[in-house]
Parts: structure tokens; C-alpha cells; sequence
């Protein structure tokens, strides 16, 4: 019985600490998406109107990041021509800060050649 006991207490610990690693974001005291958005003076709706009217083409993508001391949006659009477009935004002004096509990795495919048996 107390084997089970402590499995219950071990797993409850558990769960009380991942918990409280995601409200405070992250062991390495990196802000949280809930501290970000708070923060964030420009909504995800205003960033995406902003990079349309920017880049021509469907937003696939936005993502609130912190980066050099810095709240942006970070937007992906799929251009009419295919390609992919990264639009940086200021989260505090709602400026575009740049526009850049994404650097895409190239994925090389290793097919397995298997001897051809003559019947």
C-alpha cells in the first residue's frame, strides 16, 4: 500500500513542477507567451494585416518572439510565386523592422537501391 502511495506523491510532485514551469515560462527565465502577449501593444491581427499589406500572399504563420531585447511578430507568407517570405514586425509599434525570403533547408533524399532481379 505504501508503494502506491509514494508513486501517487512522486507523480503529484511531478505534475506540480512541470506546472510550475510553464507559468513561469521556463528554467531559464525566458518570458512566457502569456508574459509576451501581455506586453505586446500590437495584436496578432494587426501584425498579419500589416505583413499582407507588406508581402502579397497567404500568412501560414505568426509566432510572438523575443529577440535581442525585443517583442516581434514573426510572419510567414507564401508568396503567388511559391515562395516564402519572413515579415519581422515591432510588437510595440507595429513597424516592419524587415522582409526577407526564408531560408528554406535543403532536404536531401537517400533512396535505397535494391538489386534488380532478373526473373
Amino acid at each position: 500500500m505504501s508503494l502506491g502511495f509514494s508513486r501517487i506523491l512522486t507523480l503529484s510532485a511531478v505534475v506540480l513542477a512541470t506546472g510550475t514551469m510553464t507559468m513561469t515560462g521556463s528554467a531559464y527565465g525566458e518570458p512566457n507567451k502569456v508574459e509576451m502577449a501581455a506586453a505586446a501593444k500590437v495584436s496578432i491581427d494587426e501584425a498579419i494585416k500589416t505583413a499582407s499589406e507588406k508581402v502579397s500572399g497567404m500568412v501560414i504563420e505568426a509566432e510572438l518572439k523575443q529577440k535581442q531585447d525585443r517583442l516581434i511578430w514573426e510572419l510567414e507568407v507564401v508568396t503567388p510565386e511559391k515562395a516564402i517570405m519572413e515579415v519581422h514586425i515591432d510588437a510595440e509599434t507595429g513597424s516592419v523592422i524587415d522582409v526577407g525570403e526564408e531560408k528554406t533547408r535543403a532536404k536531401k533524399v537517400k533512396r535505397k537501391e535494391t538489386p534488380h532481379k532478373q526473373p
